[in-house]
C-alpha cells in the first residue's frame, strides 16, 4: 500500500476534503437533514477513491512525459517503483468503488457519478489541447462541496456552489504558480498551460485574478446564510494565505514555488475549514 500512497500523493487530499467536510456540514446545518455517520464515511470514500483514480490516471497517461522531464523523472512508474498497468488498475478498482459507493448515497448521486468522474479523469488529457487545463483541475476539486453537499441532502443549492467555484479558482490559481516549473519543458514539448501561453509574469497576473475571485466566493455565502465571527475569521486567515504565496514567488524568484503550492495552500484550506466548523458549533 505504501508505494500506492506515493503515487497518489495521499497528502494532497487536503487541498479538496476540507472543503467537502463544509459542503457535508453545511446541509446539515442549514436543512432539516440529521447527521449520519454513514453518509459522511461514504462521503469520505467518494473523495479518497475519486482523488486516488484522478492521480493514478494522471500518472499513468503522463508516464512518457513524466520520464522525459528532469523535474518528474522520478515518479512511480518512470522510476519503476510501479508499472503503467498497475496504475491502471489502480484507476479501475478506485473507480469503481466511487460509483458503488454513490449507489448507496442517493439516486442523484449514483446517476451523476459518471460526469464527476469524467471530469477527475479528463483533466489528464488537457495540458495536451488547452492552456485552461489549470481551470479543469481545479473544476474537479471544485466538485467536493458540491457534491458533499449533495451527499446529505439530494439536492442542489446555491452556496455549496459558491464554495465549488471558490476552490475551482484557488485550484486553478495555484496551480498555475506550481506549472510555473515547467514552462520551459512544456514549450518545448508543445504542451498546453497558463505560463506557456502567457509567459512568467502573465501567469502570475491570472493567478492573482484567479485567487481574488476565490476570496470573493468564500465571502459570497455570508448573503444566505448567518454566519459568527469565527467564520470572518477564516476569511482573514484564507485571504493572508493567498496573498502570502504570491508574495514568496516572483518572475524572477521561483525557488519557493513548492512552498507556495503545498505547504501555504494546504494550511489555508485546513484553517478556512476548522474555522467554518467553528462557527458550525458556535452557532447552534
Amino acid at each position: 500500500m505504501k508505494k500506492y500512497f506515493s503515487l497518489v500523493l495521499f497528502a494532497h487530499s487536503v487541498f479538496a476534503l476540507p472543503f467537502a467536510l463544509i459542503g457535508f456540514f453545511l446541509a446539515v446545518k442549514t436543512t432539516s437533514h440529521s447527521f449520519e455517520w454513514i453518509k459522511l464515511i461514504l462521503m469520505l470514500v467518494c473523495m479518497v477513491t475519486a482523488r486516488n483514480a484522478a492521480m493514478a490516471f494522471n500518472r499513468y497517461l503522463d508516464r512518457y512525459i513524466d520520464a522525459d522531464n528532469p523535474r518528474t523523472v522520478t515518479r512511480d512508474i518512470p522510476a519503476g517503483r510501479i508499472t503503467a498497468n498497475q496504475a491502471l488498475i489502480f484507476t479501475i478498482v478506485n473507480s469503481l468503488i466511487f460509483v458503488g459507493a454513490t449507489f448507496f448515497i442517493n439516486s442523484l448521486c449514483f446517476y451523476l457519478s459518471p460526469i464527476a468522474l469524467f471530469v477527475v479523469l479528463f483533466y489528464s488529457y488537457t495540458k495536451r489541447v488547452t492552456p485552461l487545463c489549470h481551470l479543469v483541475l481545479g473544476a474537479g476539486l471544485g466538485l467536493a462541496p458540491i457534491g458533499a453537499y449533495l451527499v446529505v441532502t439530494g439536492q442542489f443549492h446555491i452556496v455549496p456552489v459558491f464554495y465549488g467555484i471558490a476552490v475551482m479558482t484557488w485550484a486553478g490559481g495555484f496551480d498555475i504558480i506550481y506549472a510555473l516549473q515547467d514552462e520551459a519543458f512544456d514549450r518545448a514539448n508543445q504542451l498546453k498551460s497558463i505560463p506557456v501561453r502567457f509567459g512568467t509574469r502573465g501567469a502570475l497576473r491570472i493567478s492573482e485574478v484567479l485567487h481574488v475571485l476565490s476570496f470573493v466566493f468564500v465571502l459570497l455565502p455570508v448573503l444566505y446564510m448567518n454566519v459568527s465571527w469565527f467564520y470572518y475569521a477564516g476569511l482573514a486567515f484564507y485571504a493572508a494565505l493567498l496573498i502570502f504565496q504570491h508574495r514568496i514567488v516572483s518572475p524572477t524568484d521561483l525557488s519557493r514555488v513548492g512552498r507556495a503550492f503545498m505547504t501555504t495552500n494546504g494550511v489555508a484550506s485546513v484553517i478556512f475549514a476548522a474555522f467554518y466548523l467553528l462557527d458550525v458549533l458556535f452557532l447552534q
